[in-house]
């Protein structure tokens, strides 16, 4: 098993982690609506480049119960 010759100092155990921290996710701004996503993801809206490429999900519970009464 392998033994260090002596201790490696906090200035170089920081200098080696230096590399872990991590980055915040990278977030694109939709050209027409102006709503913020991640990159290459769909938009909840269901825009994508400036165009709509999923129609945007309607509530079916609002659209029963205006039936219903």
């Amino acid at each position: 098993m392998a033994v260090q010759k002596s201790r490696k100092s906090k200035s170089k155990k920081g200098m080696r982690r230096s590399h872990h921290g991590l980055s915040g996710a990278s977030m694109s701004v939709d050209k027409t609506t102006g709503v913020r996503h991640l990159r290459h993801h769909v938009a909840k809206d269901g825009y994508y480049m400036g165009k709509e490429v999923i129609a945007p999900k309607v509530k079916k519970e609002k659209q029963e119960e205006s039936q219903t009464s």
